[in-house]
């Protein structure tokens, strides 16, 4: 993967809640840049802003102080509406407990960005089954969450993540409920898209196996980037 333009930036990022006495500081003034296609795992202990920092990446939340940009834009003085055009646009969401909409389909379940976005329902249609094909699940598309393994409900989340075609994809312990073997299929699949797509990927794990998937380690710790490093592992 051929490395880029910086696609996020913190740059002092605070995020503090509360005020006076009960003031929390999340995050303490962190600067960090990721490039465009890297593979980024994210880890800490609870309590160590590791989550503050990925909700405000979502733009879920924003800084107290410092800024965050993403393709240089100040997401911060964004309005809510044009964060949440940026969140439908640009970025794929993929959770450890999968998110599936228990009575629907599969591929029903994958078209529902698009349904958000106006996609035509045909076009929703292809696409769905498409992205369902890349994460290996052709031929599945009719089967509710209650008839697929953990496994295959992942792979149903990640075509979800992916059918908007997002620059990047936050991973938020996607392999948390799932066993060995399963959770390494779940990481070559993302490693493929990382490799395959140049979908820049953003995950938190507290597993260091499966942090060695990515291509850089980000550990946080009260507030603040402990340590940063190349893991080696290039795809």
């Amino acid at each position: 993967m051929v490395m880029s333009d910086v696609i996020i930036e913190f740059d002092g990022v605070e995020r503090i809640y509360g005020k006076g006495h009960a003031a929390v500081r999340a995050l303490g003034g962190v600067s960090l840049q990721v490039q465009e296609g890297e593979f980024v795992a994210v880890m800490g202990p609870s309590g160590s802003g590791k989550s503050t920092a990925m909700n405000i990446l979502g733009c879920l939340d924003v800084p107290t102080a410092g800024h965050y940009r993403f393709r240089g834009v100040d997401v911060g003085a964004l309005t809510r509406h044009q964060r949440a055009l940026l969140r439908r646009y640009q970025l794929g969401f993929v959770f450890q407990g999968f998110n599936l909409l228990n009575r629907t389909s599969a591929v029903e379940n994958v078209e529902l960005p698009l349904v958000y976005r106006g996609v035509p329902r045909g076009e929703r249609r292809r696409l769905a089954r498409e992205a369902l094909a890349t994460v290996g699940l052709a031929g599945w598309e009719t089967h509710t969450p209650a008839e697929l393994s953990g496994g295959q409900m992942q792979r149903v989340a990640i075509a979800r993540a992916i059918v908007s075609q997002p620059s990047v994809l936050f991973a938020d312990e996607p392999t948390g409920n799932l066993d060995t073997a399963r959770s390494v299929e779940i990481m070559e699949l993302l490693t493929g898209l990382n490799r395959d797509r140049g979908i820049t990927v953003m995950m938190v794990t507290h597993e260091p196996d499966m942090a060695a998937f990515a291509t850089r380690i980000v550990r946080f710790r009260d507030g603040h980037v402990e340590s940063d490093e190349r893991s080696g592992r290039v795809h």
